[in-house]
């Protein structure tokens, strides 16, 4: 008892099993689940229980299998089931098995053969079953009966197709031989799913209840309607032999000595019957797995190739070797000092393309953030006005002045030039994060040794430290410099003359008018969700305006914003965004976009919004000051001048942003080259001369070698697992040697299961039906109905006097266009035929018929045929 074929391949997907569970991985085999449907009462349940070879399921007349169940078959030392709804509960004795699935079919669909959608989970466990799934649906019916809905037809069909719809799902399309097979509704519906005949089957049962003088030979050779992989017959138990306790064993054996016996199946009694369905399932699940092995393979074979370069190395590995140690920390200094220095320059090899890192964002601190940072020192105009009145007034003393004190313009410049300390010393602290930052990602390699990792980091960033101090107090000296004489000779200052003519307007855009700032995506993020809610655009920043488009491609234009009196200020990230906002308003409080006073603007990074903002700054809209007010604010506002004063005021004013532009510049210039000098190439140099004469001296070199615990752990796992996985590489070779796949049978015109209509009467009658195999004579099987059959004439066709067949091309036509009776076989009989399908090639044509005799027209082709 049990399917044989099964149980050879059981021990081959346990070995695959163990193989891939001694790498710690699971082999994902996903073998196909195995559906059957069919008609109310066409035999489904006993065909998948003669599959798994056990008698559990209830069967009986009408509709029996009101639920679908989903049998899930689990390989294991011992043998029992248990249902998903009483999971407590393990059922050895399989009698108990079908009440259970009798009183749970009840529970839920009542007594009075109710159906519902609600499937029966139970799984079997058997060391003689592969882990497979199995389907077994309701049969289709068209008449409700008892508590049926009255679409009962409609649900079962949707019920069926959520399974056999599934790519994995193998369909056994079941009908009984005493049902006309071009009524098949199980056919129809695999159809429908299954295209390609690719993963369907054709089962016929019942061939024992046929008519006495009909047979179904020519659906199983697969001639009348064919299927791309055919048909198999099978014969199951009688209601009888399920009552009589008529064991699996025993039906088996009764199926095979009914084909053997029978005259029209006896010889292809070797493809019929329960044993083959059951190899061919099996042939399936082998194939599967034999297509699932390249995959496997390839995947094993990828890790193998990553293990070998690190594997290598511990082939002849002794921990404990000073000779290895001194070595390896050598190697290791040098290779720290090598990652540091391509992080820090930039190189081609193992380069991040998820984020900045290193010298790139050292770079984009000097040329970005801190470019950033000087301009939101920049001057107020009202309050630098005013401190310009304030010290032309205060110069004068008591005396009322006829000219303009260069030492007002002197004392606003120093003032000015103090400010910057601060965004430079900002600067220096963010390299400094930046490198220790590098530092830390460098060291990282050095994992195996958790004592020199730790020293190497201490030492580095001890040293980073130190220089520190001595580039901050480098560039104060800078500034100090700068503070020490103010060069009014220089060749970029305006001097006095220009300054009196200048418009302080014109030196506010220094950038080309039409040139293109910045691209990029950004999010308008304040918008309204009654107008549409946040939603994303493609900006284009030029020097004059900001537009925003559809997409990158700059065809449909949204909006388009002049940069004047436009101004940036920080805006809080929400509580559940993830993005990093900005908003750019209007000074003189006018609306910037449709009815909003500001537009906000995410980014996915802190970094896109610090680029972004060097960006505007380039174009001329800087961040907003933090506006303090104090007491006297109202007096300043209101605050006036005469217009001499007013002059002087101007002029020192156009004085001051010409002579500050020139420190700027200077020390956005001189920045970058204090802190890569003192720095960063001295940490460089540091590395690569001292690092390891300072290791040395911290710790003795076995304390400094010392490997980690893990690190050794995971030493022998890689061993293991190399091992491991070119075992497991021989035994998918093994498989792939001794398992046979079947190749996909070629396509057939199943173009019937479209066509065939529903009132054609059973094409199984083999009197009726004279569809002949090509080889075999007419003679044998009585004679040939058809058309009476008219010599031609050497006149040519004009002269015949018989009537062409109706629905069909006349015989003139055929025999005018092949007068060769050895030209071609015939038609397949499923597709519209030239040659009458009574007539093998080869075989003489009668003389005409007697004048009296009627022409014999048979009713069953045309529906077929057509």
């Amino acid at each position: 008892m049990g399917n044989r074929g099964m149980e050879e391949l059981i021990p081959l997907v346990n070995k695959l099993q163990d193989a891939f569970s001694s790498i710690g991985q699971s082999c994902h085999l996903d073998l196909p689940q195995i559906a059957v449907v069919g008609g109310q009462s066409a035999g489904k349940s006993s065909v998948l229980e003669n599959f798994v070879g056990r008698d559990f399921l209830p069967r009986g007349s009408g509709i029996v299998t009101r639920r679908p169940l989903i049998l899930q078959l689990i390989f294991s030392k011992t043998e029992y089931a248990e249902f998903l709804h009483c999971k407590s509960k393990k059922f050895t004795d399989f009698d108990e098995v079908r009440q259970e699935i009798e009183a749970e079919t009840d529970r839920v669909t009542g007594t009075n053969k109710g159906i519902s959608p609600v499937p029966i989970n139970l799984r079997v466990y058997s060391p003689h079953v592969l882990n497979l799934t199995l389907i077994d649906l309701p049969g289709i019916t068209k008449v409700p009966v008892g508590d049926q809905p009255q679409d009962i037809e409609y649900q079962i069909k949707d019920m069926i197709m959520q399974f056999i719809s599934r790519e994995s799902s193998l369909i056994l399309a079941v009908t009984p031989a005493n049902m006309d097979l071009a009524n098949s509704d199980a056919l129809k519906m695999a159809k429908e799913v299954d295209p390609q005949g690719l993963r369907t089957i054709g089962v016929i049962t019942k061939l024992d209840l046929m008519d006495e003088g009909t047979d179904a030979r020519d659906v199983l050779e697969n001639k009348l309607l064919p299927l791309r992989r055919g048909y198999i017959g099978v014969v199951n138990r009688s209601q009888k032999d399920i009552d009589g306790k008529k064991d699996i064993r025993a039906a088996l054996a009764a199926e095979r000595k009914f084909f053997l016996s029978h005259p029209a199946y006896r010889h292809m009694a070797d493809r019929m019957g329960t044993p083959h369905l059951q190899k061919v399932l099996n042939q399936q699940l082998t194939n599967h797995i034999r297509e699932t092995l390249p995959s496997l393979r390839s995947k094993l074979q990828s890790q193998l190739l990553s293990l070998e370069k690190e594997v290598e190395e511990y082939k002849n590995f002794r921990p404990d070797d000073p000779t290895r140690k001194t070595k390896a920390l050598l190697q290791m200094v040098q290779q720290f000092g090598v990652d540091f220095e391509k992080r820090i320059e930039g190189s081609g090899d193992q380069v991040d393309t998820l984020e900045l890192s290193g010298g790139a964002r050292i770079n984009r601190i000097f040329h970005e953030r801190f470019p950033f940072e000087l301009v939101k020192m920049e001057f107020d105009e009202k309050d630098l006005r005013r401190e310009i009145s304030y010290a032309i007034k205060n110069i004068h003393g008591v005396r009322t002045g006829l000219f303009t004190p260069d030492l007002a313009f002197e004392a606003i410049v120093k003032k000015q030039v103090v400010k910057l300390k601060e965004p430079c010393l900002k600067c220096v602290d963010l390299v400094i994060q930046e490198l220790i930052n590098t530092v830390r990602q460098c060291t990282s390699k050095l994992g195996s040794y958790p004592r020199l990792r730790e020293e190497t980091e201490r030492i580095v960033t001890t040293h980073i430290r130190e220089r520190e101090g001595k580039t901050k107090d480098q560039i104060l000296l800078l500034i100090d410099i700068e503070l020490s004489y103010i060069n009014t000779n220089h060749e970029d200052f305006i001097g006095f003359a220009n300054a009196q003519q200048r418009n302080t307007q014109t030196n506010k855009k220094r950038a080309i008018p039409n040139q293109v700032i910045r691209r990029g995506w950004l999010t308008i993020n304040n918008i309204s969700i009654m107008k549409g809610g946040s939603k994303e655009y493609w900006f284009v920043l030029t020097a004059e305006s900001l537009s925003w488009y559809k997409d990158e491609e700059e065809k449909e234009k949204k909006y388009m914003l002049p940069l004047d009196n436009l101004k940036i200020r920080d805006v809080e990230k929400g509580f559940m965004s993830n993005k990093h906002v900005f908003a750019i308003f209007n000074t003189e409080q006018r609306n910037v976009y449709k009815d909003l006073r500001q537009i906000e603007l995410a980014c996915d990074s802190q970094e896109d919004v610090d680029s972004w903002k060097a960006s505007f700054l380039r174009a001329g809209v800087y961040p907003e000051k933090d506006q303090t007010e104090n007491e006297d604010g109202v007096q300043e506002n209101t605050f006036s001048m005469d217009p001499q004063l007013e002059r002087q005021v101007e002029t020192i004013r156009n004085l001051v942003d010409s002579y500050v532009g020139i420190i700027n510049k200077s020390i956005r210039d001189l920045m970058p080259k204090t802190i890569m000098h003192l720095m960063i190439n001295n940490t460089k140099d540091f590395i690569h001369s001292e690092l390891l004469a300072y290791l040395y001296s911290s710790a003795d070199q076995n304390s400094l070698m010392e490997e980690s615990a893990d690190q050794a752990q995971r030493r022998d796992d890689m061993l293991r697992m190399y091992h491991a996985l070119k075992e497991a590489l021989n035994i998918i070779g093994d498989i792939s040697t001794s398992t046979v796949s079947t190749p996909v049978p070629p396509p057939v015109d199943d173009t019937w299961l479209q066509t065939s209509s529903g009132h054609s009467p059973p094409p199984q009658r083999r009197p009726v039906s004279a569809v002949l195999p090509p080889g075999r004579p007419p003679a044998v099987r009585g004679p040939t109905p058809g058309p009476p059959l008219i010599p031609i004439p050497a006149g040519g066709p004009s002269s015949f006097a018989a009537p062409p067949i109706p629905s069909r091309p006349g015989p003139q036509n055929i025999f005018a266009a092949n007068n060769d009776p050895f030209s071609a076989p015939p038609q397949i009989p499923s597709r519209p035929a030239r040659i009458p399908p009574g007539i093998p090639p080869g075989v003489p044509r009668r003389p005409p018929a007697a004048p009296n005799r009627p022409t014999i027209i048979r009713p069953a082709e045309p529906s077929l045929l057509d």
